[in-house]
Formats: structure tokens, sequence, C-alpha cells
């Protein structure tokens, strides 16, 4: 167990023959082919036109895949060994495709710029410890192929994503954000700020003591995170409504919570009330005003609307707070 935690189990890039670096070099391409291969299926409902560029690019890797296998029948035979990244010490690993998802186009462009980069280092180190010259000038060939990859995706772009195309990606990129992200945390950080305005005041009216009123505000805002966190991943599993992953939702629905309720809670750490309770104002209108930015940023709210309908929730819930401390 140990020695599979600390890599014993694997051997130097230094210690290969040059037939296992050709067998590694095989592997290697044909992992990257399948993950560019599942990229572009990842986003071919969204983003075709990306998608189209990933199959190509897959489709480069295979006649690199295909160029070292005659290669390697040439010099070594038609029995290829079976090594591959993670049998190699120091050697770069390939995330699964299925822990980069839901794939988003900058995620996938970024991972696949790493790729190339990993892919074109290999190559140079590879050449350097072969002296067949035919070896090595396949191998040389293929590291500045993988170095021009970044000018080759450059081009599939351009003919796959025109103008009209790359608008239409970048506004869907921008719609699932904006589902996944913006719509779930808005919610948060409105129910944090404005449903918490009630048990935080009313406690700091009732008692005039801060550190009870932060023990409340801190149990109401850890409370309604929990809640909302949970209720937004039971409420939709993002399958039919495109909102994205449930998990990702409702961590952001719930940190936006907590952190909206906690942003009039901490004040009240002040042992002087009326400083606390001012801060308290301040800290709430700050709340208030960043939720209809958001509104009006993200979700084209007229600033009119969004200010009315913040400025009145909270308004409400605040002179309820204000009525029940004082009761």
């Amino acid at each position: 167990m140990f020695s599979r935690f600390f890599g014993a189990n694997r051997r130097p890039f230094s210690s290969l023959s040059e037939q296992e670096i050709l067998a590694l070099a095989i592997s290697s391409e044909e992992d990257d082919a399948r993950i560019y291969r599942a990229y572009a299926d990842g986003l071919r409902d969204e983003f075709p036109h990306s998608a189209s560029v990933f199959d190509e690019m897959a489709e480069e890797e295979d006649g690199h895949r295909a160029a070292l296998i005659a290669l390697h029948q040439q010099r070594f035979g038609d029995r290829i060994p079976l090594i591959r990244r993670e049998h190699v010490s120091g050697y770069y690993n390939r995330k699964p495709d299925w822990l980069v998802r839901p794939l988003g186009l900058e995620k996938v462009r970024a991972q696949a710029e790493t790729m190339e980069e990993q892919a074109h280092r290999f190559y140079v180190e590879a050449a350097k410890r072969t002296q067949d010259a035919g070896t090595r000038k396949l191998l040389g060939d293929l590291a500045a192929a993988e170095k021009g990859h970044e000018s080759l995706a450059h081009r599939l772009t351009e003919k796959h994503l025109g103008p009209d195309e790359r608008a239409e990606e970048d506004d869907t990129a921008h719609k699932q954000f904006v589902l996944t992200y913006v719509q779930p945390g808005l919610a948060g950080l409105m129910d944090g700020s404005v449903s918490t305005l009630a048990p935080i005041f009313a406690a700091a009216f009732a008692t005039g003591d801060t550190w009870q009123t932060f023990l409340v505000g801190l149990a109401a805002s850890i409370g309604a995170g929990i809640s909302m966190g949970f209720t937004e991943v039971a409420s939709d599993d993002g399958v039919i409504s495109g909102r994205g992953s449930p998990i990702k939702r409702g961590v952001t629905t719930g940190l936006m919570t907590t952190l909206g309720g906690l942003g009039h809670a901490l004040p009240y750490l002040i042992p002087h009330f009326w400083t606390a309770t001012v801060i308290a104002f301040i800290i709430v209108f700050l709340e208030l005003w960043a939720i209809a930015w958001v509104q009006k940023r993200y979700m084209d709210t007229p600033w009119s609307r969004a200010i009315f309908q913040v400025v009145l929730g909270g308004a409400l819930v605040f002179g309820a707070g204000m009525l029940i401390g004082n009761a």
C-alpha cells in the first residue's frame, strides 16, 4: 500500500528503452484522441461548432498514433508493450473527462492547451533519449506538431467559428453561467440578506446584547444556508431545465445565503450596541444595493424595478424585526 502511495511501483522515465518510449507515446496519443472526442461529445449539444474543432484535433492525434505504430512495427515488430502514463514516475497525467464536467468552453480550451504543452515537452525529452535517426526525426516532428497545435486550434476555430457562430456560442455559455451560478447565488443572497433581517434585529432590540444577537444571526445564517442549499439540489436535477449541476447550484445557493446573513450579523461582535447596529444598517444597505446591481447586470432587470423589489422586501422584513424586537 505504501509503495503504491509513494510511487515505488513506477518506472522512472530515464530507465525506459526506445521501444518503451514508443509504446508510451502510442498509448498517450490514444488517450489524447479519446479525451478530445469526449470533449467534442460533451460540447456537441450546446456548442456544435467548438465540438467540430475537437473532432478534428482528435483526428490529428489519430494520425500521430498511426505514424508511431508504423515506426514501432518497422523497428520492433507488431507486439507493443503495455505501458501507460500512470506506469511512469514524474510523467504527466491526464484528468479524466468526467472529472471536468459539466464541460465549459473556457475549461476545455484551457485543458487542451495544457495537454498540447505537456505532449510537446514529452516528445522533446523522448527525442533526446533515442539514437536511431528515423525515430529521432519522427519524435522531433511530433514535438513540433504538438507545439503547433495552438496554431492548429486557431485555424480550426477560424474554420468552424465565424463571428456569428462565436457570438452564438458565447451567448449560450453566458446563459449557462447565469443559470448555474448567478440565479442560484442571487436567490441565496436575497434570502440570506432579507430573511435574516427580522431575527437579527428582533434579537438586537429585544435583548440589547450584542453577543446574543450575533449568536442568533450566526444560527439563522448557517441554518438558512443549509436549508437553501439542500432545497436547490432537491428541486431540480438540471436535466430538463438545463440549469446545470445541482451540486454546483446547491453549493452556490448555500454559500451565498450564509454570506448574506453573516454580513449584518458579524458587526454584533462589536460590544458597543449602537456602533454595531449602525454598522449593520450600513452593511444591509450595501447588500441590498449589490442584489439590485446583480439583477441589473445579469438578469437585465431595470434599475427602478430591481431597487423597488429589494428595498420594499428589505424594508418590510426589517420593519417586522423592529416591531417584534420592541414588543
